[in-house]
């Protein structure tokens, strides 16, 4: 079959099947299974292909009707200029998050100490290491399975780094919460689970059903891991240093009462794209005794 051909294929399958984007779709599911780039398409669409690259596609389009997410069946996804890895045991990264790490590094200094809770596929941490000099990080997540995944997300990106700099000096660990975080970090930053587990229910196939349940729910109210986190973090945190979240559109004005709440000054709330609230963030004072 040729490349064009296969690809119609896909977006009938995946039209079908009442998949939104089918055409989006099938051309980078196609791209991926026969490793070739966006202008293949129209350059190279009467270009036969070959026996397993089709048997692959194919393969594709089947688990994307059934909603499975692209970026599952593909592997990875881009963020913040840079490819992780995913998989079915961490969230997929957002473009909505980017606000989050470039909020970050407005405030990132060089030789800064990291801590990334409920860090996933450590696409947060390690972003803002590889946009920084000097800094380094630790990345906190509950589930084992998803250290993982940064862990190979780490390897990989440092592997990228320029050779002065000598790679991403950041490391992985299994904790629930602060229970196995030691020392002090200048930024605190997280992406935490903050859905309402009533919400849960009503979202898209693809998020509900097949990424982690752990990473999505935030309890009852969508608030109980920035009540937690917010109520500890002040134990890791030098005076001065910054706690970051990200949040849901609708969490701005609960979120910045926990924060000042537990004495944090100079709460900000940074919009996205849409204009829709997205990170909340404050400082430690520097004379605060714990």
């Amino acid at each position: 079959m040729k490349y064009k051909e296969l690809y119609d294929y896909g977006v009938r399958r995946l039209a079908d099947a009442g998949i939104e984007e089918n055409a989006l779709d099938a051309r980078l599911l196609l791209e991926s299974a026969c490793h070739t780039d966006r202008n293949y398409l129209l350059v190279y669409g009467e270009r036969e292909v070959e026996p397993e690259e089709q048997e692959r596609y194919q393969g594709y389009i089947e688990k994307r009707k059934t909603h499975v997410p692209l970026q599952y069946i593909t592997g990875g996804q881009e963020f913040m200029g840079l490819v992780f890895e995913v998989d079915e045991h961490v969230l997929i990264p957002r473009q909505d998050t980017e606000i989050l790490v470039e909020e970050v590094l407005r405030h990132l200094h060089d030789g800064m100490d990291i801590l990334d809770m409920c860090t996933g596929s450590g696409c947060i941490l390690l972003s803002l290491l590889h946009y920084s000099n000097g800094c380094s990080g630790i990345g906190a997540d509950i589930e084992r399975d998803a250290l993982a995944v940064a862990e190979k997300n780490a390897e990989r990106l440092g592997r990228q780094e320029p050779e002065e700099r000598g790679g991403l000096n950041c490391r992985f660990i299994q904790s629930d919460l602060f229970e196995n975080v030691e020392g002090t970090y200048d930024i605190i930053v997280s992406n935490p689970p903050y859905i309402p587990s009533g919400v849960i229910p009503t979202l898209m196939k693809e998020v509900k059903d097949f990424e982690p349940l752990p990473a999505l729910d935030g309890k009852e109210d969508g608030l109980f891991f920035y009540r937690e986190i917010t109520s500890h973090a002040h134990k890791f945190l030098r005076g001065g240093g910054f706690l970051f979240f990200e949040i849901g559109y609708d969490q701005a004005e609960a979120v910045r009462h926990i924060m000042e709440e537990n004495g944090y000054k100079d709460i900000t709330v940074v919009k996205d794209f849409a204009g829709l609230d997205r990170v909340v963030y404050g400082w430690k004072e520097r004379d605060r005794h714990v």
